[in-house]
């Protein structure tokens, strides 16, 4: 079973920078802060730039949990017209690396579809996890 932190932050750009700070916070102690906020960094950006969560009045919500073994970051979005999923990457483009990155961060990472939105979330390794 998951102890869990939450925090729902306004879909605005400025709030990845807050949702990043939450994260490093609450994983300092475990030995994956770096790795938990540039996940959650990439994950909240994502959802603003990519979703629903980021038009007006929109909002995402950021989850920490923490497992015997694990820390599970996760971001629920309002949905929008794709699925989050990696992508070919164009090398002299200068976005599609967000889940990339997250995917070599995290021991494990996946994509949950929800009634109004999506769950994107990614299992970090840390110390006394």
């Amino acid at each position: 079973m998951l102890t869990k932190w939450g925090r729902a932050f306004p879909g605005r750009p400025e709030q990845v920078a807050e949702a990043r700070h939450f994260v490093a916070a609450l994983l300092e102690e475990r030995g994956c802060a770096d790795e938990g906020a540039l996940v959650v960094g990439e994950l909240a950006a994502n959802a603003v730039r990519h979703s629903l969560s980021g038009e007006a009045g929109g909002w995402f919500l950021v989850v920490v949990g923490f497992g015997a073994d694990f820390v599970r970051i996760e971001v629920i979005d309002q949905g929008g017209d794709g699925v989050p999923a990696m992508r070919d990457v164009v090398p002299l483009e200068e976005g599609g690396r967000g889940l990339m990155l997250v995917a070599a961060c995290a021991k494990d990472w996946g994509v949950k579809t929800l009634p109004h939105g999506s769950s994107v979330w990614a299992d970090l390794v840390g110390e006394g996890a």
